[in-house]
């Protein structure tokens, strides 16, 4: 008690403004405390609900700084000179923040007695007023730093007692970190009081519920997120009419649901009608029109319809070039979103020449750690890794995952799919031990952050699974892939395209156990549903059908396979293009099929062909090539053309050599 009577004599001390300020450091997290916070709630233009909160707010505020509409920055820092010439607060030259002691903190907050909720009420009042919902670099890492804030401050509150715009601001603060469930939490309460003192079907009462059922979308809660918007949708039809902006918007909104449930004929059929009645109402230029464009193409890309996602998005770049310029935030996301629909055409050069410029105009516009920044870089690398080029990757990789830690925190969402996006370069460069360590990491802490069930916590198990495949751990594989079919089907539905691919990630570790007929069985089911589901044409139902043929070809039956794969081969050259990575390597393993009956000459046409065209497409480095030439060189020396193998055979190890 000693140190406590310390403390007390030293803050007798304090003038009336200091003591203040003391007070209201005991709410906040100890560390990384800064002038910020209050200068930004002084210039604040937000009024609260709660008038004699804004009142008590505004008194607070003007004892340390607060003149009208100014901040005065000499009277606050003269107030923590006195704070901390009392060793009651200490301030870090190196990150710029003030910190107080746990104890000190204690003690302070004892002191107040009765007054301690009414001062906390504040603080949290005044760090929800500071908050801005601008997009800028600034604005994002002062949401990001003030949670811990926020976290300290809020803990005794139930959400309920907690000001609309103070809950809608911290909401939004939240989820900018990916805690969605604690935004979640105060989105409801927002929604709640504007139901009460608006009415059902005000503007701002639409707002709230739409935020909220965004705020669902991100945590994975499709069917939460698709009742609510389906209520926004219908309402504003009836009250504004079906070309009303806002309308068009929840329109927009639940069809971005529907997406991501797979329900991708009722989000085109939404989008189709919303982009006509924006062409109609605001003209074929307006940049809500180009918005709509560019989500239909979103959904058609998801449909496997690359060339009529192709072809809008090309409207949609050449319109914002025009209208907005080359370095507006939409032109850029436009060729962001082009180049996505390129990496799956296989044209990667196209894929990467858009990615850099779009890399280069973020770096300038926002800085280097800005997330639409890391975004486009984690883009490129996706990029180089299809190109083979894993080194490229790799590095821009390191640096995503680092800057992500540093500006998002190590368990944020996007710093986890950074981890992933690594992972998988180690995967494909044979680092299976880097892989998984990096996965495990990823995936115990999407179960911490996102929950078990979660989409993208689900993502990762799978990964994991796929590197032990590799590593033949294969009941390892199994048992994670098991689950992951089990919550699928019991989160999204046993038709949706996410639950499929879990299902054939299951067959291909039952193809490496040798259980062939559990493969083929899994297979067959779910080539059944894809067509179905998919069409017979779409890329995903194609490479459920190449898996079945692989899994016949295992067995030897090579008459059901090569049946299975000259269909598929036939279907991607029409669908795809003759020239399309997908198509050589379904080619390639046609060929495979026609090696394993002796069947040298068609093997060794195929194979002529898929190595030209590989040089052509991917370069004559690629790991795809080199594997092609290598597969005709086995060819050649099957039917005694010794010369002729051993020329590709040195070139390969040459390359090989030069490359690694």
């Amino acid at each position: 008690m000693a140190v406590y009577a310390t403390w007390k004599l030293s803050y007798d001390k304090l003038g009336s403004s200091a003591k203040t300020l003391l007070e209201m450091f005991s709410f906040l997290h100890h560390e990384g405390i800064t002038e910020e916070i209050f200068k930004r709630a002084s210039l604040s233009p937000y009024t609260l609900n709660d008038m004699d909160l804004q009142i008590q707010v505004n008194k607070l505020l003007s004892d340390i700084g607060k003149e009208d509409s100014k901040w005065n920055s000499l009277l606050f820092l003269k107030l923590i000179g006195d704070i901390k010439s009392y060793s009651l607060i200490e301030f870090d030259e190196k990150n710029q923040f003030y910190s107080i002691h746990p104890l000190v903190q204690h003690w302070s907050a004892w002191t107040l007695n009765q007054k301690q909720n009414d001062l906390q009420k504040c603080v949290l009042g005044i760090i929800g007023i500071s908050i801005s919902w601008n997009i800028n670099i600034d604005d994002y890492k002062y949401r990001h730093n003030v949670v811990q804030h926020i976290s300290s401050c809020i803990r005794v509150f139930k959400p309920q007692e907690i000001d609309a715009l103070i809950a809608n601001n911290i909401a939004y603060a939240y989820w900018g970190k990916g805690q969605w469930k604690e935004a979640a939490a105060l989105e409801v309460v927002v929604m709640e009081k504007a139901k009460y003192a608006l009415g059902e079907e005000h503007p701002d009462t639409f707002t709230s519920i739409s935020n909220l059922a965004l705020t669902y979308w991100y945590m994975g809660h499709w069917k939460e997120a698709e009742a609510l918007q389906v209520v926004v949708m219908e309402k504003r039809k009836h009250l504004l009419g079906e070309a009303h902006p806002h309308t068009l918007t929840s329109m927009s909104n639940l069809a971005l649901t529907y997406q991501d449930m797979g329900q991708w004929k009722e989000a085109e059929a939404l989008q189709v009608v919303e982009m006509e009645k924006r062409k109609h109402l605001l003209g074929d230029e307006h940049p809500d029109t180009l918005t709509s464009m560019s989500n239909l193409a979103l959904t058609y890309w998801n449909m496997g319809q690359w060339k009529k996602a192709e072809a809008l998005q090309v409207v949609v770049m050449e319109k914002s070039k025009h209208l907005l310029g080359e370095e507006h935030p939409h032109t850029l996301t436009s060729m962001s979103n082009l180049a996505l629909i390129y990496q799956d055409m296989g044209q990667w050069k196209e894929a990467e020449a858009l990615q850099l410029v779009e890399m280069k105009k973020r770096k300038h516009l926002l800085g280097e750690e800005h997330p639409h920044t890391l975004t486009s870089m984690s883009n490129l690398a996706l990029t180089y890794q299809d190109m083979g080029q894993w080194k490229k990757a790799e590095a821009l990789q390191v640096v995503v995952m680092e800057k992500s830690k540093h500006l998002l925190g190590e368990e944020h969402p996007h710093t986890l799919t950074s981890m992933s996006n690594l992972a998988l370069t180690y995967w494909n460069m044979g680092q299976w031990k880097k892989a998984e360590a990096l996965q495990v990491v990823e995936m115990e802490k999407s179960k911490h952050l996102l929950g078990e069930e979660h989409p993208d916590t689900l993502t990762s198990m799978s990964n994991l699974a796929l590197t032990y495949q590799d590593m033949g751990q294969w009941k390892e594989a199994e048992a994670l892939q098991v689950v992951v079919i089990e919550k699928s089907k019991h989160l999204l539905g046993e038709e949706h395209p996410d639950t499929l691919t879990s299902i054939s990630n299951l067959a291909l570790t039952y193809q490496d156990m040798g259980q062939w007929r559990e493969a083929e069985a899994l297979q067959v089911v779910v080539m059944e549903k894809s067509k179905h589901l998919l069409g017979e044409k779409h890329p995903d139902t194609l490479k459920t059908m190449s898996n079945l043929a692989a899994t016949y070809s295992k067995q030897d039956r090579w008459k059901e396979a090569e049946a299975l794969q000259v269909v598929v081969m036939e279907k991607s050259k029409h669908v795809l293009g003759e020239e399309h990575p997908y198509t050589l390597t379904r080619m390639s393993n046609l060929a495979a099929t026609y090696s394993k009956q002796d069947r040298w000459k068609e093997a060794e046409a195929l194979q002529v062909v898929v190595m030209e065209k590989s040089k052509y497409i991917l370069g004559e480095e690629h790991p795809y090539t080199l594997t092609r030439m290598s597969n005709l060189a086995a060819t050649y020396s099957k039917q005694d053309r010794w010369k002729e193998a051993e020329g590709l055979q040195v070139v390969v190890m040459e390359k090989k050599q030069s490359t690694y």
